[in-house]
């Protein structure tokens, strides 16, 4: 059987992961590769799920940027005297 080369670029430290993470599998990248195509042909398309990233809403995605902020030390985690203090903060 006549073979093909396949040449892709992607960034060091992706190719990097992946060696390890298919070597712990017990295969080598361009094994993978090939398993992935085989597979593609198999299923006739890509042998996953392609969706898009959830969009969150702005409450969300705010509470996200304070959580990251907080986390850097960009900012200070509120505190509450009681739980009482904080039930009436919450709305709850």
């Amino acid at each position: 059987m006549k073979t093909a080369l396949i040449q892709v670029r992607v960034d060091d430290q992706v190719k990097a992961d992946a060696d390890d993470l298919f070597s712990e599998l017990g295969v080598d990248t361009a094994t993978a590769v090939r398993m992935f195509l085989v597979q593609a042909l198999r299923v006739e398309g890509l042998p996953f799920d392609v969706v898009r990233q959830p969009r969150y809403n702005a409450v969300t995605e705010a509470a996200m940027k304070e959580a990251d902020a907080i986390a850097d030390g960009r900012a200070e985690a509120p505190s509450y005297g009681n739980f009482a203090d904080y039930r009436a903060v919450m709305g709850v």
